[in-house]
């Protein structure tokens, strides 16, 4: 577990696949806006502990690490992971998060960003981080400029979202200890 000021990351357990999927459900209209599409039985348990257990084993793997962003009160409110985790003279990944729409605005994934990017760099050993952001998602781009991330370029037509391919703002951060 990683505390920050005002939220806590940690890696989901099987305990977590209830308030997983309601967080899920809850935002289904507001996550869909920004990724990729999803079938109607990723909206149950069973499709949840699944994805948790993916989870665990991608880790144990070093391939990817995903974390549940918690109140201090112990309420799921968000998502972040790093993912396409690369050894050898890259030593670099990917960040994406997902938060509660009630939540936005507060701070709240900026604290999680940093507390992840520490994670990374300090335990992990990674070099670099991307983040890919849809040009019009201001707040996301704001988080991570918040946290330390600078913009490189714009990659379009790279992801499909509903049905369509958009372009994304590619923003970075560097181990400073490099």
């Amino acid at each position: 577990m990683f505390k920050g000021e005002n939220i806590y990351i940690r890696p989901f357990s099987e305990e977590d696949a209830v308030p997983l999927l309601r967080l899920q459900t809850d935002n289904r209209p507001f996550f869909e806006k920004f990724s990729m599409e999803r079938k109607e039985d990723f909206y149950t348990v069973d499709t949840q502990l699944q994805r948790i257990q993916t989870y665990q084993e991608e880790s144990s793997n070093d391939q990817s690490y995903t974390f549940g962003i918690f109140t201090n009160e112990g309420r799921l409110i968000g998502t972040i992971n790093l993912f396409q985790v690369l050894r050898g003279s890259l030593q670099s990944a990917f960040i994406g998060y997902f938060l509660d729409e009630k939540h936005n605005g507060k701070g709240y994934m900026t604290e999680a960003v940093i507390l992840l990017v520490e994670y990374a760099f300090k335990e992990l050993k990674l070099h670099r981080i991307e983040a890919g952001v849809m040009p019009h998602n201001i707040g996301s781009i704001r988080v991570l400029e918040k946290s330390g991330f600078h913009k490189e370029g714009l990659a379009l037509k790279n992801v499909k979202i509903n049905g369509k391919w958009e372009d994304h703002q590619v923003l970075a951060v560097i181990n400073p200890n490099d």
